[in-house]
């Protein structure tokens, strides 16, 4: 019997609160998404009964009811028609959600997406910059005094020189405002008119735009100090945050034919008068306390032990981009990194731990995701190795905070620092200041998580031998992890040569609008369960595959480029919506050569379609 959509959607709105307990509503493949107001009003566990919700969960300040490819489509147009609510996107939704997130978690999301995209920038510059100086202390080559030296120098030395400018093109682009203008921010904080920041203690000049009102002989209360603002970071977001406000604000209020002159002349001369007044010296102050305090804890053991046992929590939280502020300030003003060896101690700990759990383990699904994602780590790279093993065993997660916090008790005593920052484990050797001491730390770090997962983590076993099909899994398969989210690992489900998303020759699924994932150009002829789950559909032209997983994960897998006007031909479903299945399971068979004979590129898509639910995605 076909579902009622004007009655599921119906009950779905008696059961929230009503319209008025509703702040944006929205859909995506598979789910409806709900911001609500006041969550007491929420019945969940009629809504969990409600024909038609497959199932409900709370994400990033949403209530997301699953309801099904080519379903939810229909009840979302019923719930706007009962509502009378507008069609929000999923963008819409985010920033209701987002607004209802705490305070300090509101606050500390745009630093990290300010300093995310500057992180190749800074990483090319810190790797040069150590490889340079590594170069200018071999004994004999006398490198250090060659034009090559002074050249190479100058090179790796810009985006450290220049880091304001950096810094406010990309808070522009956070904060919505004119990208150009944020640049002209940034080259105002650091004009060579303006004494250089780094050479206050020599003395610098005063402008009195207001009036003389002297307190002593040397300071007058409306002085404004033509000080540069070099090594300094949180004051230029700080203006290119006001700045973004003041543009918008003309924009809204001057008519649009003399938009193009005044608002950009009236938001760079008041936001520069602003920022030399108030935000400069007010915001360089409490940076340069917050920097000495970091540098104190980062020194003593204590502090190190507990920065190192909680780095992995504010990583599965996704507040660890906020450590790039004190990274960028210390490199800035002491032009060393000492906070580097206690992200370098706790992510090297996850992949000891990591490590440890791939070779104790029996079962070959649990090594297959645990090796690599050790490898990855043991690269910096640690959301592999956190979300989809140690986190999901949590043993190994607490064993590797025990060896962070020891690696970096280790690294404060030792007092070891980087010339960059966005770099750990392995590739830090290119940045680190003491290769023989961040050996050791390396090693006392990863050893420590690896015993302690070694002997108080054991696999569990009870259900391996169940029979879940009458299907039997591909042994020879050994899938590999090819999407990894803090709510587990998406593995490949056909063998092949993984492609980047971007490479898909289709511009829906490249670009990402579909969800977050990868290409696979096949090598055989059979598609396999990504993991544990539920078909959640199997498409009518028979070519594409959803399926349900661990936390409510949604995968698609899509055989084949424009491949639904092939009607079916080619392809063999070998599931039916609804089934359980297992990782490893056949899901679907298809034919390269009718694909090949209808005009149609082979690529698997595999597209997490709920990707932006998580914070942290890697491929």
């Amino acid at each position: 019997m076909a579902l009622d959509y004007r009655k599921c959607a119906q009950e779905i709105v008696d059961h929230i609160g009503g319209r008025e307990n509703v702040a944006q509503a929205a859909h995506c493949a598979t789910r409806l998404r709900l911001v609500i107001k006041d969550n007491s009003k929420v019945d969940k566990d009629y809504l969990d009964n409600v024909e038609g919700v497959k199932g409900m969960f709370e994400s990033n300040g949403q209530l997301q009811l699953i309801i099904g490819t080519g379903t939810v489509n229909k009840v979302y147009d019923e719930f706007l028609s009962i509502t009378g609510m507008t069609a929000a996107t999923k963008d819409d939704v985010k920033a209701a959600a987002a607004a209802k997130q705490p305070l300090w978690k509101q606050l500390l999301k745009p630093i990290g997406d300010v300093f995310v995209p500057i992180l190749p920038a800074i990483v090319a510059s810190g790797l040069m910059m150590g490889l340079v100086e590594a170069l200018g202390k071999i004994p004999g080559l006398n490198f250090a005094g060659t034009d090559w030296y002074a050249f190479l120098d100058m090179v790796a030395n810009t985006a450290f020189a220049y880091l304001p400018v950096i810094v406010a093109i990309s808070a522009a682009r956070v904060f919505g405002g004119n990208i150009f203008l944020g640049a002209v921010i940034g080259l105002l904080m650091i004009h060579s008119a303006l004494t250089n920041g780094w050479s206050a203690a020599d003395g610098y000049g005063v402008w009195y735009l207001f009036g003389n009102l002297k307190i002593t002989d040397s300071y007058s209360l409306l002085q404004i100090n033509q000080l540069g603002y070099q090594g300094h970071v949180i004051p230029v977001i700080i203006a290119v945050l006001l700045m973004s406000n003041i543009e918008k604000w003309f924009h809204k209020h001057v008519p649009e034919m003399l938009d193009l002159f005044i608002t950009p002349l009236c938001t760079v001369l008041s936001t520069a008068l602003i920022t030399f007044t108030i935000i400069g010296p007010i915001f360089s102050g409490l940076e340069t306390m917050v920097l000495s305090g970091a540098q104190v804890l980062v020194k003593n053991p204590l502090g190190a032990m507990v920065m190192g046992a909680i780095y992995p929590i504010t990583v599965v939280m996704g507040l660890h981009h906020m450590y790039n502020v004190i990274e960028a300030g210390m490199l800035s003003s002491v032009g060393l990194n000492t906070w580097m060896p206690i992200a370098s101690a706790a992510n090297f700990a996850q992949f000891g731990a990591c490590l440890a759990v791939g070779l104790k383990a029996k079962s070959n699904k649990t090594k297959v995701i645990a090796v690599p994602s050790a490898l990855s780590a043991s690269l910096g790279i640690t959301e592999p190795a956190i979300f989809g093993v140690n986190l999901r065993y949590y043993k190994p997660f607490l064993a590797g905070m025990a060896g962070g916090a020891v690696g970096s008790i280790f690294g404060a005593i030792t007092g070891i620092g980087a010339t960059a920052y966005g770099v750990t484990g392995i590739p830090g050797y290119l940045t680190i200041n003491n290769l023989p001491v961040y050996t050791l730390l390396l090693a006392v770090s990863g050893g420590v998580a690896f015993a302690g997962t070694w002997f108080f983590w054991n696999e569990e076993t009870k259900e391996q031998n169940k029979p879940v099909s009458e299907e039997t899994p591909n042994a020879e398969l050994d899938q590999k992890p090819v999407i990894t989210c803090e709510a587990g690992t998406v593995l490949a489900p056909v063998k092949g040569n993984v492609i980047p998303q971007n490479k898909i020759p289709d511009e829906t699924f490249a670009t990402g609008v579909l969800g977050t994932g990868v290409g696979i150009e096949p090598e055989d002829e059979t598609i396999y369960a990504p993991y544990d789950g539920v078909i959640s559909s199997v498409a009518e032209s028979k070519h594409a595959v959803g399926i349900t997983g661990p936390n409510d994960m949604e995968v698609l897998i899509h055989v084949g480029v424009d491949t639904v006007a092939m009607n079916g031909e080619g392809f063999e479903p070998l599931v039916k919506e609804g089934d359980k299945v297992n990782a490893g399971q056949p899901l679907l068979k298809f034919s390269r050569e009718a694909i090949k004979k209808a005009g149609h590129p082979d690529i698997v898509v595999v597209l997490l379609t709920n990707s932006d639910d998580y914070n942290e995605v890697s491929v």
